[in-house]
């Protein structure tokens, strides 16, 4: 029997729309607005990288123009609506799903140690000193603990015994992040930073694997059994195919194909209303995107659906860059239509746009230009800088 089908301009608008990028951005983009956005894409993506502004401002300010950074620390740090932890990197994530988590931290306990230890990371006899301090003396970074042992200018693999302690009661649910200052974590107990409602619950192993498979699906729209374990980057992929045939068993999942960009099919799992349902239109508004926004995260999904191969240059030699050090896509519509190089220079006061490079078969007319001035001039103000400039020659050829 065939499969039933999507064709891929539906795909599109489903994904997007799931992604909340199909309609116009509404919204305070704070407080209970900005954490039912991030409930709705489960997590946001950290990292420090500040061309413009970090990316998890970029991908909050793409579906709620009026959010400023201020808003998602004062979720975190004083509203307590999200949490900081890891998903497939560092998240802040729905408060409501700390529960789930408590699944990594048991199997961060399993492998850590071990495998920690094995590096050579002295960590282990520190533990307990470190969960002292903090009781004793409250929340802390890294630069307060191990003043006296050796320091090293490395990554964080070549902390001290008692930073990578640190690192490691976070990672296991002992300590939570309850701020940031700058970009360094500071950390406190974990009873002192989660709500009680979820510091309490306990799901059990099997509630936590249908809970983050259903979850994923609700975000992705349609996927492989792969992708769902990918999502959050909880359960093992073993558990998600376990997961994805009890579905079609029980007939809360069917198999289903998706047409990619160049015609082929690929099949997929999907829940069988998702068919019948409406997709809204989606908005031809223009969008800078973060490279790290939840709709491009899993690139190959991104370069099938929509025809757009983007890979972060920042390791590659200036010389072998095909774009830049850190391009940003440009969503149109339910169009990737180009990438551009731009910084915020704030001793100038200005967004200054190196390159734009529009995707083949893609024209900046004057229309086209137009949108993207504004979308230029709404991320300056994210950035907080007044005016855009272009380099000379900024607008290329495609690639």
């Amino acid at each position: 029997m065939a499969l039933p089908r999507l064709d891929n301009a539906r795909a599109r608008a489903l994904f997007l729309d799931r992604h909340g990028l199909a309609v116009t951005p509404s919204g305070p983009g704070r407080g209970a607005d900005l954490q039912g956005v991030i409930g709705d894409l489960g997590f946001v993506q950290l990292d420090s990288i500040n061309t413009v502004v970090r990316a998890h401002h970029m991908i909050l300010h793409a579906r709620r123009p009026a959010y400023r950074a201020r808003n998602l620390h004062l979720l975190h740090d004083r509203d307590r609506g999200v949490f900081e932890h890891w998903t497939h990197d560092a998240s802040m994530i729905d408060m409501a799903h700390f529960p789930h988590w408590r699944l990594r931290f048991a199997r961060n306990r399993d492998t850590l140690a071990a495998k920690w230890t094995k590096w050579g990371r002295d960590f282990a006899s520190k533990t307990e000193d470190v969960l002292r301090h903090i009781a004793d003396h409250g929340p802390c970074s890294t630069a307060e603990v191990g003043v006296e042992e050796p320091r090293s200018s490395g990554g964080w693999w070549d902390w001290n015994p008692s930073k990578a302690a640190l690192e490691y009661l976070w990672r296991v649910g002992e300590l939570s992040v309850t701020r940031r200052d700058g970009f360094r974590k500071v950390y406190d107990l974990t009873e002192n930073v989660i709500p009680p409602e979820y510091l309490n619950a306990r799901p059990t192993e099997v509630e936590t694997i249908d809970w983050a498979c259903a979850a994923a699906l609700d975000r992705l729209g349609f996927a492989t059994s792969g992708e769902l374990a990918a999502f959050w980057d909880l359960v093992t992929p073993e558990e998600a195919k376990g997961w994805a045939l009890a579905g079609l068993r029980d007939g809360r999942l069917i198999e289903a194909e998706v047409e990619q960009v160049d015609g082929r099919w690929r099949k997929v799992l999907m829940r069988p209303r998702t068919l019948e349902e409406p997709v809204p239109e989606v908005t031809g508004r223009m969008r800078i995107l973060s490279p790290f926004d939840p709709a491009l995260r899993d690139r190959n999904r991104a370069e099938r659906l929509f025809g757009f191969r983007y890979r972060i240059e920042i390791f590659v030699r200036e010389a072998r860059r095909t774009y830049g050090y850190y391009v940003f896509p440009i969503l149109e519509g339910d169009r990737l239509v180009g990438r551009i190089d731009m910084k915020a220079e704030r001793d100038r006061d200005r967004l200054h746009v190196t390159a734009l490079w529009p995707e083949t078969g893609v024209r900046f007319g004057t229309g086209r230009r137009a949108r993207l001035e504004t979308a230029l001039v709404r991320t300056a103000r994210l950035a907080g800088v007044s005016q855009v400039t272009f380099a000379d020659g900024w607008m290329r050829s495609a690639k």
